[in-house]
């Protein structure tokens, strides 16, 4: 099956909604989805958007995206942060990860930035492998750290 990549649009957030409630599913955390597409075309499509995202398109479809953001690394200098790379899975298989991927990586090289970073879950070895075959480094002794909305107020609470 062909299929196009292409910078998003406002008009395709219900789309992109639509696949992020499937990766969640995926990752059996659907109830942890908070963000709807409201919130996704306002803060990806407004004077200082948040994020920028490419999606994979067959027959006026979305079958895949990668969402990205700016960070800035105190060792490193500009990067970006990949905080999704979903393909739906009809497309798993088909080459759209890798072209998917391939945006994300010519989109960085072209900023200039010194690294794109990302986080997969350990128990996904299909995705471990994808990656590694891409030259990524998965990185098993690292832990990610974070605090959720509860816990800032927990924090600010206990100062």
């Amino acid at each position: 099956m062909e299929f196009t990549i292409r910078d998003s649009v406002k008009e395709d957030m219900p789309q992109v909604m639509g696949l992020i409630n499937e990766l969640a599913r995926f990752e059996h955390e659907a109830h942890a989805v908070d963000v709807t597409s409201d919130d996704l075309q306002r803060d990806g499509f407004g004077d200082k958007p948040l994020f920028h995202c490419f999606v994979a398109e067959t027959d006026n479809e979305l079958v895949g995206i990668a969402l990205i953001y700016p960070r800035y690394s105190t060792w490193k200098g500009p990067v970006i942060h990949l905080e999704d790379l979903i393909v739906t899975e009809k497309m798993r298989g088909s080459g759209l990860g890798t072209a998917l991927l391939e945006a994300v990586v010519k989109y960085g090289h072209k900023l200039g930035v010194k690294r794109i970073s990302w986080e997969v879950l350990d128990w996904n070895e299909p995705a471990i492998k994808f990656y590694e075959s891409k030259g990524a480094n998965v990185m098993r002794d690292w832990d990610v750290v974070q605090l959720d909305e509860a816990g800032m107020q927990r924090f600010i609470e206990n100062i």
